[in-house]
C-alpha cells in the first residue's frame, strides 16, 4: 500500500493507477473502520487527514485524465482552502524518486509523463510553474537558490520543499499568471487569442502541448496540478 507524495506525473501507468486504487482502499479502511490494514503506516499517516487524502486523489485523477484515462469513482468533497496534511512521510520525497527508479529498472518501464529528475535544476524546471501559481516570491527565491545547487543534500531539501508547495492551493490571480506564462510556450500553435477562462486556457495548453510535443510543458507538474484547483477543472462530487 503506497500513497506517493511526489507529483503523480512521475508515476508510470502501473503506479499511477495503483495509487488511485490504494487511495480508495485507504478511504474505505479509514471511514468504515476496517481492521485489516488499520496499523499499516499509510493508514496511520492518513487517518486524521481524510480531506487531504481526497485532494491527493484528485491530483492523481487530474494526471490520469491528462493521459486519457476515464474516471468515474469520486472520493468525496473537501474544502481546498483549509486542508491539513500529515507531517510524516513513509519515505521522504527524494527517496521516493530513488524507489521509482529502482521499480522502473526492474520492470524495464518507460516511466511516467515527467522524467525522474537527474539534478536539482531539472527538478526545479519541472515544478516552477506550479510554484509560480502559489507564490511569485517563492518562484524567484527558489530559482536563485537552485542555480548554485550541486550536492545531494541540496537536492533532497529541494524535493521536500517542492512537495510541500504543491500541497498549497493557489490564489486565483496567481494561478492565472502561471497559465499565462505557460500559454507563451504554445501560443505560436494556437488559432486566435487565448481563451478567457482559466479552465479553458489550461485545457488548450494541455491539448497544444500534447499535439505539438512541447517538451518543456509535457515535463511540467503544472500541466495536471493546476486542474485540481480550477472551478470545473476537477469536480469534487
Amino acid at each position: 500500500m503506497r500513497v506517493w507524495d511526489i507529483h503523480p506525473g512521475y508515476l508510470d501507468r502501473q503506479n499511477l493507477l495503483g495509487e488511485h486504487n490504494e487511495i480508495h482502499g485507504l478511504l474505505t479502511i479509514i471511514l468504515e473502520g476496517r481492521q485489516g490494514y488499520a496499523h499499516h503506516p499509510e493508514t496511520l499517516r492518513w487517518k486524521e487527514y481524510v480531506p487531504a487524502l481526497r485532494c491527493r486523489h484528485d491530483l492523481v485523477v487530474a494526471e490520469m485524465r491528462l493521459r486519457g484515462y476515464q474516471h468515474r469513482s469520486p472520493a468525496g468533497v473537501y474544502d481546498p482552502s483549509s486542508l491539513d496534511w500529515p507531517a510524516e512521510f513513509v519515505d521522504p520525497p527524494a527517496r521516493q524518486f530513488l524507489l521509482l527508479a529502482e521499480r522502473y529498472a526492474r520492470r524495464d518501464s518507460p516511466g511516467g509523463r515527467i522524467p525522474l529528475p537527474a539534478s536539482a535544476q531539472e527538478l526545479w524546471a519541472q515544478h516552477k510553474y506550479s510554484v509560480l501559481a502559489r507564490s511569485p516570491e517563492a518562484y524567484q527565491d527558489i530559482g536563485r537558490r537552485v542555480a548554485n545547487m550541486r550536492s545531494a543534500d541540496e537536492f533532497d531539501a529541494l524535493a521536500m520543499e517542492l512537495a510541500l508547495w504543491l500541497r498549497r492551493p493557489p490564489a486565483p490571480g496567481r494561478l492565472i499568471n502561471a497559465l499565462q506564462h505557460m500559454w507563451g510556450h504554445v501560443s505560436p500553435f494556437a488559432e486566435g487569442t487565448a481563451p478567457a477562462g482559466p479552465a479553458e486556457l489550461l485545457q488548450h495548453i494541455q491539448t497544444l502541448s500534447q499535439r505539438h510535443g512541447i517538451t518543456y510543458l509535457l515535463a511540467s507538474t503544472a500541466l495536471s496540478d493546476l486542474a485540481c484547483w480550477l472551478d470545473g477543472g476537477m469536480p469534487q462530487v
